[in-house]
């Protein structure tokens, strides 16, 4: 059945056969379309399924028959996963080429004058019972892009279908730091299509596994203390790559070991289906004291399953001296400190600035101050960073700034404390995103520097390669608006460089400058305006007693004719962005 088969059928139909397939039949029309569409797609590719099979050790074959692949597909309810695949790869416009992030970002905040209000925030997450005991993936430390299956032992990129560049992490929930332990990995299936991938031009699939602190980032093998065993047959520590074992494809599974000697040396060890590939790290002081190594695993376009059963036996026997780590007793694993948060305790700091006014590394220099808070930073250059080598910047650019409007609202659903990194300079947006924050402490800061200071800052900004052209710095400064205390929207508001009043004066004068600058806006001509479904006409005559045409209509309509002639303006309203037409519309919805 091909995808336009079942976009037509009903909601009933689409239930009725979901529920044949033993898949979850709720959610929306487009929801229950896409997983349709997915449990069809690899039903029918019964050729690679047969491949898969047969590359599967007999061990395997034993532990994980077919039926379970199945299973971990059923784990995953969420809507975000669940959608129809968006077939159209966001391809920026000329218009668009080369404006870099400022652009992507203020067309995201465009959409925010047109949204709805959000939706009260629930304490999802805020009420987890979790067993103190029990080794899992880390639901609290994670990206917020990376969803965790009800058991706890797999997980898989929540937007894979969405943004197919993304790579996604987690961490287990304990780690070890003595002894010898071990963990076992499942490269379970992929995610993507075969024609998904053609129509996207989706990247090769990807999978890391290994180690890492708490401290490290979520970018398994990216830090100074991150250990990865990457899919391609590399091994990665510090972002530096070395060729190591072999690659691996579905139904691989990969053996992560860990051997800590009592001089404080730790030999970090992978095997791939029972075979071992050798010792990839050998260091003698690679973890600072009172640190712990946690298992850690990164995916692109995959799904993923960790052995976590500790009345299970391991999928191939775990090398002499090596103990499972959900085996291990509870003294000699070590928990995370990391533990939901109740909603009050949680906070959000958005960030208010032109680009390249400094807010990135405000933010940055905020975080290092304050590592106990353990801040996530919700950002298009962080997400950039989780599109490691694949695709062209400008198309890069544009999914990470769409995700990131997606993450926003996932964050204002989950406990913890964040730090918005956008411009914000709509008052739509700025009153949107802190509704959305309701319960958090929220917190407006604006980082707005004197024009020298600002002019250098651009200047850096180019020199790395972050080009915004003239026009459209112009147009932005024409739409900023500096927020106001508001109690009921924020606790706090505060200007870390120039106070409010001398900030607000330089803004009238860029204001000032750009209508200087800018052109003219253009009249919208040959347009006709819309016409109101509602509206009410006033009574005619029926047609048959019409008099013959004479250039006059009905009674209360003599000039009809002079309003359908009327040529529309496009003004210039700041709060919806000026020029709004030049910033586009690209057809995609976020709410």
């Amino acid at each position: 059945m091909k995808l336009t088969e079942i976009k037509r059928l009903k909601v009933s139909e689409l239930r009725s056969r979901l529920k044949e397939l033993g898949l979850d039949a709720k959610g929306l029309k487009a929801e229950l379309v896409g997983r349709l569409w997915s449990a069809l797609e690899s039903g029918q590719d019964g050729e690679e399924k047969l491949q898969n099979e047969s590359s599967l050790p007999p061990a395997e074959a034993a532990v994980a028959p077919q039926q379970e692949l199945v299973v971990c597909r059923r784990e995953f309810t969420d809507a975000a996963t669940q959608t129809e695949p968006d077939t159209r790869l966001p391809a920026p416009g000329h218009r668009a080429e080369g404006a870099g992030r400022a652009f992507y970002e203020f067309k995201e905040e465009i959409r925010y004058k047109r949204s709805k209000s959000p939706q009260p925030p629930t304490e999802r997450g805020c009420q987890e019972e979790e067993e103190e005991d029990k080794i899992r993936l880390n639901p609290h430390d994670r990206h917020l892009h990376f969803e965790v299956g009800p058991d706890g032992a797999c997980g898989q990129p929540r937007f894979w279908a969405r943004f197919p560049l993304l790579w996604s992490g987690c961490r287990l929930t304990h780690g070890v730091r003595q002894g010898g332990a071990g963990f076992e990995v499942r490269l379970e299936r992929k995610l993507s299509t075969a024609r998904l991938e053609e129509e996207k031009e989706v990247c090769a699939r990807g999978v890391r596994v290994g180690w890492s602190t708490t401290t490290a980032s979520l970018l398994l093998g990216e830090d100074e203390f991150s250990f990865a065993y990457d899919g391609r047959g590399k091994k990665v520590s510090g972002g530096r790559e070395e060729a190591f074992g072999e690659p691996l494809s579905v139904g691989d599974i990969i053996g992560c070991y860990a051997s800590f000697s009592t001089d404080g040396a730790v030999d970090l060890s992978f095997h791939k289906n029972g075979r071992p590939m050798g010792v990839a790290f050998s260091l003698d002081a690679p973890v600072p004291p009172g640190r712990v190594l946690f298992p850690h695993v990164i995916c692109k376009d995959c799904a993923v399953r960790v052995h976590l059963d500790p009345t299970a036996p391991p999928w191939y026997p775990s090398p002499e001296g090596f103990t499972p780590l959900a085996a291990l007793p509870a003294g000699q694993v070590e928990r995370s400190t990391l533990a939901p948060t109740p909603r009050a305790d949680c906070e959000v700091l958005v960030l208010v600035g032109l680009p390249g006014s400094g807010k990135s590394r405000w933010a940055r220099t905020l975080m290092k101050q304050h590592p106990e808070k353990r801040y996530r930073l919700l950002g298009t250059e962080e997400l950039l960073a989780c599109m490691m080598g694949g695709g062209q910047r400008e198309c890069r650019l544009q999914q990470a700034s769409r995700c990131l409007t997606h993450l926003i609202n996932i964050a204002a659903q989950t406990p913890g404390k964040y730090i918005l990194d956008q411009c914000n300079i709509l008052v739509s947006a700025q009153q949107y995103k802190l509704r959305q924050f309701a319960g958090f402490r929220r917190q407006v800061v604006v980082i707005f520097p004197s024009a020298d200071e600002w002019k250098r800052r651009l200047s850096q900004h180019r020199t790395d390669g972050e080009k915004i052209p003239e026009t459209y710095l112009l147009k932005l400064q024409m739409s900023c608006n500096l927020p106001e205390q508001d109690s009921h929207l924020m606790e706090e508001l505060q200007y870390v460089e120039l106070p409010r009043g001398r900030a607000e004066a330089l803004l009238q004068e860029y204001k000032g400058e750009a209508r200087r600058l800018l052109p003219p806006i253009p009249e919208q001509e040959n347009k006709k305006p819309r016409l109101d479904r509602k509206r009410v006409h006033p009574p005619c005559p029926p047609p048959s007693r019409r008099a013959p045409w004479t250039g006059l209509h009905c009674q209360g309509w003599s000039n009809t004719q002079s309003w359908r002639q009327q040529p529309r303006y496009w003004h210039a309203y700041q709060d919806a962005g000026y020029y709004y037409g030049d910033f586009g519309s690209s057809g995609y919805e976020g709410y």
